[in-house]
């Protein structure tokens, strides 16, 4: 199987890359996994609506550009999907069951993602309602796919 994160923005956080660095190791044993950065657009602090929209545009291609045809697309959107650790788990389960072995997710910008990245996506999930940095959930979700993998494989880790 093979999980990408595509992402916006550069990591430059120590103490998030040496995290998501020890997930990825312990994702070794059970995928190949990857992270993808796009370039983020420079945007004024007060942005008009024009100016959201442009940059969200822009950033939107630069993602779709990085997703290939077959690969299944799951979006992390305030709007998505609200999954419990287990149920996140079986979707990955249920999507390597059925033939699906390349899992993409995508983490917007701090500005969020163009209509067209929404329409690519093929589900959406949302971790809550507050707001974390992109940055943030880049670990996050790193520790989430691990932890699905240990809970499909019924090892300990979970509980």
């Amino acid at each position: 199987m093979n999980i990408k994160f595509i992402t916006v923005g550069k990591l430059k956080e120590k103490y998030l890359k040496a995290g998501i660095a020890e997930y990825a190791k312990r994702l070794s044993a059970f995928c190949k996994f990857e992270i993808v950065e796009c370039a983020d657009e420079k945007a004024p602090e007060n942005l008009s609506d024009a100016q959201d929209k442009q940059v969200k545009e822009v950033e939107g291609e630069r993602i779709l550009g990085k997703i290939k045809d077959k690969e299944y697309v799951i979006l992390l959107d305030l709007k998505g999907k609200e999954l419990t650790s287990e149920e996140l788990a079986k979707k990955v389960d249920d999507l390597s069951t059925y033939g699906t072995s390349d899992i993409t997710f995508v983490i917007g910008g701090s500005l969020g993602v163009s209509p067209e990245v929404k329409q690519r996506a093929d589900y959406s999930i949302c971790f809550g309602k507050f707001t974390l940095p992109h940055q943030l959930m880049r670990l996050v979700l790193t520790e989430q796919i691990y932890r699905s993998f240990m809970i499909n494989n019924h090892r300990t880790y979970h509980k």
